[in-house]
This record gives C-alpha cells, structure tokens and sequence, in this order.
C-alpha cells in the first residue's frame, strides 16, 4: 500500500494551495478530489475571470461564532502574498472595485498557476474517485476506487455544501462528526433571498438595479447595488447581507436613496413645489422603482399638496425600506456557507484538529465565510498555507 505524508482532499483553492505548500516543503503529497478535474469554484468565480482576493481582506470581514480565529492565518499569508504568486506567473490583474482584484484573463490562469506549482512541488494528484477515510493508528487510509493509500496527515479541504451542481457536498461535515468534532448548523450565504406574496409588486421589476445601502438585524451595512429578480432579491448588497439574515421573519433594511438627507424631501418642496412626488423620485432612481415605491407609499401629485411630517415619513420609509423574505434560494444559489466545522476544534495556527491529531481542515468546510469580493478566496489562500506549512 503506497504511503504518503499527507492527503490533501479536496482540490479547489484551499487544498490546492496547502498542497502546494506542503510540497515545497519537501513532504510527500498526494492531492484528491472526487470530481474529474480541480478547481471547478475558482473556473467560475468572478464571471470567469476569478475575483482571486481582495486588498482589503482582514478579520473584520468574515463571519464565525468565533470572529477572532482567522486572524492567525490571515496575518501571515496577506493579500499581498498572493499578488507576488500571481505576478511571478506572468497573470496580468485589475483591481475593479471595492478593493476586489481579477484576472485580465481568465479563470483558467489561476488553476493553472496552481497546479503548475503544485507539479513543481512534486504532488501527485488522483481525480474522479470519492474517498473514503478510515483511521487507522496515528494516521489515516484514505480508498480511491479500487486502491487504498495511507498517509501521516489528512488536510480536510472538501468545502461545504454551497453550489451541489459542482459537485459540491457535505462530505467534510460527515467525516468530521464522525470523528467527534463539532458544527455549526451550515447555512447558505451570498445568496438571493426571495419575497413573501405580499410583496409581489417588487418581483415585477425583475430586472432593475439600483445602487443602495443594505442592512439585515444582525450584520453591517452594504453600499452597493440591489437587483429585483422574478423571486425575490439579488445583487451585490441583497448577497452580502444574506449571510447575516437567519430567516424566521426577520427583516432586511434598504436605503434607496443613501446619499441624500433625511430632510430632503421637504427641501426639494421649497425648491419644486409643483413637482410631483413620483417624478422627484425618478429622478434619483429608475422609473419602473420609483412608481412602485410612490404605489406603495399611496401617495403621489404635486409636492405642494404633501404636508411636510409626512414628507418626513416617506423620506424615513425610503430611508429604511423594511422587507421580510420568507427563504433565500438556497444552497443550489449560494456561492458560499456560513457554518461549518467549528473553530473551536481547531488550532487558529496550523488549523489542526486538537482531538484528532494529524488532522486538517482548511477552506470553506471551517465556521470561517467572507464577504463578496474575493474575501473567501483570501481565506482560501491563507488556511491552505497554514495547513500546508504544519502538516
């Protein structure tokens, strides 16, 4: 039976990176993956182009019962770090917005970039059979198809259960209850959220955008733009803020109009009287939002004939849009989890189990999850070499 000394499973960006890096170090790896090809997230990401990280990336923009625990790995493999990588294979990048950087290119550069370092580090790789792991001693047999392989240490980097049409599991959560660690209840994050029938008006302008400011009970708030679906809710700022919504009839915020004052509307009546309420409004937003919100606000006509309180109520009201989604499209749409292996069976330094030792778990399978932007990748990146450097 062949031997190795560590068996990375899972070849997205987590476990291509720690078995990258655990290869430089000159152990031996075998890298496995049960789909047939690696990297099948990061192909992707960023509309094909690879949102690979983002400046900005710290411990402020993750989510865990623990917040403290990515600030270890975080620290010691930076955006910066990654940057260098991608530079020194020659990948031409941009920063777009928000501090999120993308391939000129494509996706493909950066599984490339991967597995080439990946070969030069001497891993060998084994696609298209799914594993079944056994503990045998103080390390591991790992079950490949028809062929069995053992190995020191196991590096846990399967995800979770975001994206199933990927290939996507909860294969890291069953074999990490099986060897007693705890989860945190997975749930889909980054995702649309979808609106109750009483709020069928807004499911009618499928297709528009807006930019906005966000806030679900729980989370901060997102500045950036809202998209209307045939469902519910997306964009950008619904996606962010889905990672904090737990659902049970709680509330989503939404500010159409986050540059302007509280007074403005009074304001605009001193300057406009004889404009109407629903013209003003599409003014600063797209037709189609602006009838439906005046529909709902059951006003309209001329500014003039509206007494200021309840210009101040409809300016509150734009200012803090209350919508309760009844469900989010679930882990078919998410791009990530937030849940996961809990952090408090982990070392923050090496993301080694504490009760079962030789074992890893790195990547989205942790109870660590990003924002939108490249935030997860970073996490990807950063867990791997953490991983990859104690194994």
């Amino acid at each position: 039976m062949k031997r190795f000394d560590i068996i990375v499973l899972g070849a997205g960006a987590a476990g291509l990176m720690a078995a990258m890096t655990a290869g430089a170090r000159g152990r031996r790896v075998l890298l496995v993956d049960h789909n047939g090809e690696p990297g099948r997230k990061i192909l992707i990401s960023g509309g094909g182009r690879c949102n690979f990280t983002n400046i900005h990336a710290g411990p402020a923009n993750y989510l865990s019962a623990n917040p403290h625990f990515a600030k270890s790995a975080l620290a010691r493999y930076t955006p910066a770090d990654f940057i260098a990588l991608v530079e020194r294979h020659g990948i031409a990048w941009h920063e777009k917005t928000l501090g999120q950087l993308f391939c000129d290119g494509s996706a493909k550069q950066i599984v490339a970039m991967l597995l080439e370092e990946c070969r030069a580090a001497g891993v060998e790789t084994h696609f298209g059979d799914a594993p079944e792991v056994t503990r045998e001693g103080e390390g591991f047999e790992v079950r490949l198809g028809t062929q069995s392989v053992r190995c020191d240490s196991l590096i846990l980097a399967t995800g979770g259960p975001s994206i199933p049409k990927l290939g996507a599991t909860g294969f890291a959560y069953d074999l990490a209850r099986s060897h007693g660690l705890k989860i945190v209840e997975p749930r889909p994050a980054l995702v649309p959220l979808k609106l109750a029938p009483d709020q069928a008006m807004f499911k009618q302008l499928s297709g528009v955008a807006a930019p906005v400011e966000a806030v679900a009970e729980r989370g901060p708030p997102f500045r950036e733009a809202a998209l209307f679906t045939h469902r519910g809710l997306s964009g950008p700022a619904i996606l962010q803020v889905s990672s904090y919504w737990r659902g049970n009839g709680e509330a989503i915020h939404v500010d159409f109009l986050p540059d302007c004052s509280r007074d403005w509307l009074v304001e605009a009546k001193r300057a406009f009287p004889k404009r109407s309420l629903g013209r003003l409004l599409s003014e600063h937003l797209p037709g189609r939002l602006a009838e439906a919100l005046c529909e709902r606000l059951g006003r309209d006509g001329p500014l003039h004939s509206i007494a200021d309180r309840e210009l101040e109520t409809f300016a509150e009201r734009l200012a803090k849009w209350r919508f309760i989604p009844n469900g989010s499209e679930g882990f078919a749409k998410a791009e990530v989890t937030v849940g996961g292996i809990s952090t408090d069976e982990l070392s923050s330094r090496t993301m080694e189990a504490r009760r079962v030792p030789g074992l890893f778990v790195i990547g989205e399978a942790v109870d660590v999850t990003g924002w939108l932007g490249g935030y997860n990748f970073q996490w990807a990146w950063a867990s791997g070499v953490a991983a990859g450097e104690a194994a």
